[in-house]
């Protein structure tokens, strides 16, 4: 059974980057064609898809963010890794690390990220 857990900072202040980790238990990040994904969902609002990053290490961002978005991974711990630059009130949201094969197949249970000063 694969798991994934979010861990990082619940409060980031305008203009810093957030940065988010996920560990993945149960599987490998390295093996098989998945996408290991960040998708947020702000308040009252659907979940938006990030970006990703594949097992082969390529990496791919929501266009609209890719300026402000970094995903890396770090095979040792079996984590992979969201940074997003510049941060604004609008980037208050649930922030969810997945797994998408065909879709999402397994979730992590959501962090909540305030950006506030």
């Amino acid at each position: 059974q694969v798991q994934l857990q979010e861990s990082g900072p619940g409060l980031v202040k305008p203009s810093q980057t957030l940065s988010l980790t996920c560990t993945v238990s149960g599987g490998s990040i390295i093996t098989n064609n998945y996408y290991w994904s960040w998708i947020r969902q702000p308040p009252g609002k659907g979940l938006e898809w990030m970006g990703a990053i594949r097992s082969s290490g390529s990496t791919y961002y929501r266009p609209s963010l890719k300026s402000r978005t970094s995903i890396s991974r770090d095979t040792s711990k079996n984590q992979f890794t969201l940074q997003l630059s510049s941060v604004t009130p609008e980037d208050t949201a649930v922030y969810y690390c997945a797994r998408w094969n065909a879709g999402v197949d397994y979730w992590g249970q959501g962090t909540q990220v305030t950006v506030t000063s």
